[in-house]
């Protein structure tokens, strides 16, 4: 079974790069396509990722690396990386997934209609200040594939 990290908005870092390491990764998915963004601040990250790449880009570009991916996937995403995990949950690439970890995807809640297609594991902010963590948890606990 085959391990992909999808990045946040900051891309491959050092740090995500020795995650992979330790998890003996396949890949790496960041949205820039494995260009070193080296941002300073995650305001500036942030605000590059949604001026100029997107979460549509950022999940097409996904889907384009699930494809080359031999199954079963298990996906472990971070951030915008979480949420576009999400998103993928009811593509038609889903079958490919054998399960997926997000870890704090907080843009989940305006994609909280999508009911995922495998396993999916999301861990939360205890407190978030732009939503109710408690409102969002209460809307995916009913999801089937959500554990």
């Amino acid at each position: 079974m085959g391990i992909v990290l999808v990045s946040d908005v900051f891309g491959v870092t050092s740090g995500l790069m020795k995650t992979s390491i330790a998890l003996g990764a396949q890949a790496i998915v960041d949205p820039y396509k494995g260009q070193i963004m080296a941002f300073k601040h995650e305001t500036e990250a942030y605000s590059y990722f949604i001026n100029e790449i997107g979460f549509d880009n950022y999940l097409s570009h996904l889907i384009s690396e699930i494809e080359l991916i031999k199954p079963p996937i298990t996906l472990i995403g971070f951030s915008v990386g979480a949420t576009t995990i999400w998103r993928l949950s009811d593509h038609q690439v889903a079958h490919r997934i054998k399960h997926a970890f997000c870890y704090y995807g907080s843009q989940i809640r305006n994609f909280s209609a999508i009911s995922p297609c495998f396993k999916t594991h999301v861990i939360l902010p205890k407190s978030e200040p732009h939503f109710s963590v408690s409102s969002l948890q209460s809307t995916l606990v009913v999801k089937k594939m959500l554990k």
